[in-house]
């Protein structure tokens, strides 16, 4: 046994040196089964189990070979499979053999569940991990703080958000993980402002954030154009030397990039030196790029080819984007003649109406495998600016046959430190009957500047006085009303949309930064379009 315990501790020191193999692993197998000690040495069968599943050397088919010679498998034996099972490629073979350690009674403990739900959490398996919350209630596991943290990461990533709130407000005691899990849980599950928040909560409460946290409330940020929330956590990370971490820089270059700071982002990159990584370059190309500034967003294209990085699919695409949003064509063309795919194919048919290619370019992405709602969305588009109306049915049809569904618009703007949401029609806001009013103001004052409705953009079979009004409410209209009537005179108004900016939206709000001698700035899904005496940045270029 002294043997065996001497040949254990070797391998764990092996592991430690990434140099054990498989075959010191069947070594060790062997030993135990010609020694007799197979079957009933468990701890020491427990830790073969585990270096076969999780080490590096690993080979999770291999353990489960392993475990299916086991007589009477204990407890340990299995969680040292599902914990392999649930890092490994197929998560969900964890939750199936949960499940037959359940069907057969085989005690499970605190580890299984914990192990269980991190291959629910991967595998986006919300039901199962509904059912084994149930059964942690049931075994009395509930006052395990880190199983509970676990539990709410699951509700977190799948979406769940009011189960992960729920689950948090009633923990007796918290750790950092569970801030962390829940604060990028609502960031990730588009309720920024709900991230922003706690946030917040953690500091008057006396947690210290640490990198998790931030590169959460970032991207909370980076979705709601929160500058000023955003410099504060910057300062937060440079005061702790959170820095360091390349992650939380790429966030923060991201973060200025979409708040409409491409210049405050670029400072970020240069400081950053030698440690920047893949993601650095691609963040801070698709920055330049989303503000219109294709001729530097090529030049840090070339740069990654100087300097030796290896540019990826994203690098291409970053890189074609910005010559878009910049008019860069021969740039363009030469670009996509050097990659194989097709870029923004579909959309550019959007743009110039044709229909044909636009269906090529549908069935290409459906072969592809595409899923995206933006796909079936453009499509349909295209045939609703041709009044193609049953054609427009049949694509609908076939988002619900595939279970797509198509994410609602809205937009964001900025007043006094308030985040205000519209989204189309919106009459919930309390200021509403003020800004409907100044709507109405605004369409007889665009009509004098000889404004035209596109109703080419209302994509239902309605009547012309319908698409008008239709037209006259979208999200983007609602917030730069907004803006206009809560801010003094010459202020800059910035909305932020989840979308593209609708054709007559932008030929709208052109026209309203003349009228009213206000620089405008929408960030919409694609770029940054900053309107100002009538024109707009993008040259109309999106």
């Amino acid at each position: 046994m002294a043997y065996l315990d001497s040949l254990i501790q070797k391998c764990n020191s092996l592991t430690l040196t990434l140099t054990l193999t498989l075959s010191h692993i069947k070594q060790l197998q062997a030993h135990f089964i010609t020694s007799g000690h197979f079957q009933f040495c468990t701890s020491h069968r427990t830790k073969l189990l585990e270096l076969c599943s999780i080490s590096p050397a690993g080979d999770l088919s291999h353990a489960t070979r392993i475990f299916h010679q086991i007589q009477n498998p204990s407890t340990n034996d299995w969680n040292a499979v599902v914990r392999g099972l649930a890092s490994g490629p197929e998560p969900t073979k964890a939750i199936s053999w949960y499940r037959t350690m359940s069907r057969y009674s085989h005690r499970v403990d605190a580890l299984t569940c914990s192990f269980t739900l991190k291959a629910c959490a991967r595998a986006l398996a919300c039901s199962e991990a509904i059912q084994i919350h149930s059964q942690v209630l049931r075994f009395g596991f509930d006052a395990d703080v880190l199983l509970q943290t676990t539990l709410l990461d699951v509700y977190a990533k799948v979406g769940n958000l009011d189960s992960a709130e729920k689950l948090f407000d009633e923990m007796s005691v918290r750790d950092i993980a569970s801030w962390n899990a829940l604060v990028s849980g609502l960031a990730q599950g588009s309720r920024p402002s709900e991230a922003i928040a706690l946030f917040k909560r953690m500091g008057v409460e006396g947690w210290k954030p640490n990198e998790v946290t931030v590169l959460g409330a970032l991207s909370a940020c980076s979705q709601l154009g929160a500058l000023k929330e955003g410099e504060k956590i910057h300062g937060y990370i440079m005061e702790q030397k959170l820095d360091m971490n390349v992650q939380v820089c790429n966030a923060v270059i991201d973060m200025y990039g979409k708040c409409g700071f491409a210049d405050k982002a670029y400072r970020v990159f240069e400081n950053m030196g030698g440690r920047k990584s893949l993601v650095t370059w691609n963040t801070m190309i698709m920055a330049f790029g989303m503000h219109g500034d294709g001729a530097k967003a090529l030049e840090l294209f070339e740069q990654m080819g100087i300097t030796g990085v290896h540019r990826d699919a994203v690098s291409y695409l970053a890189a074609l984007c910005a010559c878009n949003h910049a008019g860069l064509v021969e740039d363009g063309v030469r670009l996509f003649d050097s990659m194989a795919g097709s870029g923004s194919l579909l959309g550019s048919c959007k743009t110039y109406g044709n229909v044909e290619m636009a269906e090529f370019a549908s069935r290409k992405l459906l072969e592809m495998g595409s899923k995206s709602c933006g796909d079936f969305v453009l499509l349909s588009n295209v045939y609703a600016a041709r009044e193609r109306w049953n054609d427009v049915g049949r694509v609908r049809e076939a988002m619900k046959s595939r279970d797509v569904k198509k994410i609602p618009g809205f937009s964001y703007i900025e007043v006094d430190g308030v985040i205000h949401k519209f989204i189309n029609g919106d009459q919930s806001h309390a200021n509403w009957c003020e800004i409907y009013s100044k709507l109405d103001e605004i369409k007889f004052q665009v009509k004098a500047y000889g404004y035209v409705a596109e109703t080419n953009f209302v994509l239902h079979d309605i009547g012309q006085e319908e698409k008008e009004n239709a037209l006259c409410y979208h999200s983007e209209k609602l917030a730069v009303a907004f803006g206009l009537i809560s801010t003094s005179e010459g202020t800059p108004i910035q909305v932020i949309k989840n979308l593209r900016i609708c054709g007559d939206c932008h030929a709208v709000i052109k026209i309203i930064s003349k009228i009213y001698d206000r620089e405008i700035i929408v960030r919409d899904r694609a770029r940054f379009h900053r309107f100002k005496e009538g024109l707009c940045s993008c040259r109309d270029y999106w």
